[in-house]
């Protein structure tokens, strides 16, 4: 989470000032621009979505500000949209408060494709969604953005959908503690349909997960100079077919981190519900960067069951930190199968070894990539869970050579 693009210049540190107001309780005031129905191709988005609002198909749309989808109402996305980023002193971003949604619905033709006219990782600061699912952070969290309450006890919770959505050039940052991923999801849940999603060249995470339920499935993080996929305070969801691959320092122009960062919480590494969420087919690839040196951090008491995945390009592919999260997967509750990756395990505790690793189902420590397209390939052998949710892929990777279904919608 930590932020490794800096953009303090004093006119964006200025504006920073500026939105931090307006995501008070000013956010409301009447003099805050309301929007409805449909809007047409050209329209710059600011203000307060108070009740449903329409971008219409193949138009091209400008932001300036914070978006904020209100309780009850929806944004309704169109496929072939365009949404760009106003290069000025104002945080651009789009927010859906609790009870609010957002049906952005692209296709692999005419994907939905949100940018800034800044072509620079941290020119605008993605979405954000807040949702009545779990946390274990407490009451009263705020989004690191826009100040809007998350978390509840409907894990159920249906904030919309996300469907063929590119991201570009997010993750701007307020500060240390205050940044903006592609998209972040704050206590989402499962009712919440999200698949097909891309981070490109991001300056903070690519997704990351607030606590929350909400399951993913067909997601690429590129380049993102943190992390590729973050969690923390409980997620419990479900991923599938998960794609994270980072360009070197030498062409990108900065350093990248984990591919995954994952926590249960910061600093209660016991905190309930514990994280638990189920990963099956990731296709997970590093820069060889000496400096970033992790590919699954696994830490703070997360747990995990993770299945058919290909890892390399990181000096450590998994590493595990904490008892809690050690004693987890030395006792079954976490597992760790069908994992093919270039690098040792790297133990802090000693608890959960590499030994432990390789003893268990179909893991692999010695694998050399045969990937086309950077991320495109699997490698025989898998089991996905016996889950409703999961596809039926006995093979470990993401992309099939014969099924690329990253085609033509990403970057």
């Amino acid at each position: 989470m930590k932020t490794n693009w800096k953009m303090m210049s004093a006119v964006l540190a200025a504006g920073a000032m500026l939105l931090a107001t307006s995501c008070s309780e000013s956010s409301s005031d009447d003099a805050t621009p309301a929007l409805g129905g449909e809007i047409a191709s050209g329209q710059t988005l600011v203000g307060n979505v108070t009740s449903d609002a329409y971008l219409l198909k193949d138009g091209t749309y400008q932001l300036s500000g914070g978006l904020h989808v209100k309780s009850g109402a929806t944004l309704h996305i169109a496929e072939g949209v365009t949404i760009e980023a106003i290069d000025d002193a104002v945080v651009d971003y789009i927010l859906v408060e609790q009870g609010g949604k957002i049906d952005a619905q692209g296709t692999a033709s005419k994907p939905i494709v949100m940018t800034s006219e800044l072509k620079k990782p941290g020119a605008w600061g993605g979405i954000h969604i807040c949702g009545r699912a779990h946390t274990n952070a407490g009451a009263g969290v705020l989004s690191e953005i826009g100040n809007a309450p998350y978390g509840g006890s409907d894990d159920a919770d249906n904030s919309g959908a996300l469907r063929y959505i590119r991201l570009e050039y997010t993750g701007f940052a307020f500060d240390e503690e205050h940044e903006a991923n592609g998209v972040s999801f704050y206590g989402v849940g499962n009712g919440t349909t999200v698949e097909y999603l891309q981070a490109y060249k991001g300056s903070d995470d690519g997704f990351e997960f607030f606590g929350g339920s909400v399951d993913v499935k067909h997601m690429v993080s590129t380049s993102c100079s943190d992390d590729s996929f973050d969690w923390t305070e409980g997620w419990n969801g479900r991923g599938q077919f998960l794609v994270a691959y980072q360009e070197g320092e030498s062409t990108l122009g900065y350093e990248c981190d984990c591919l995954m960062e994952c926590d249960n919480n910061g600093t209660n590494f016991s905190a309930t519900p514990v994280a638990h969420p189920v990963l099956a087919n990731l296709t997970l690839v590093g820069n060889g960067s000496t400096e970033s040196t992790h590919g699954i951090r696994l830490r703070a008491g997360t747990q995990v069951e993770l299945c058919n995945a290909l890892i390399t390009g990181k000096p450590g592919c998994i590493t595990l930190e904490t008892t809690e999260t050690e004693q987890a997967l030395k006792e079954g509750t976490s597992k760790l199968t069908h994992i093919a990756m270039s690098s040792e395990l790297v133990s802090e505790k000693g608890i959960y070894t590499n030994s432990d690793f390789e003893a268990a189902t179909d893991n692999s420590t010695d694998y050399t990539p045969a990937l086309t397209n950077h991320y495109v390939g699997t490698v025989a052998g898998g089991e996905a869970p016996s889950d409703s949710f999961f596809t039926a892929a006995n093979y470990k990777g993401a992309v099939p050579a014969d099924n690329d279904w990253t085609a033509g919608w990403t970057l």
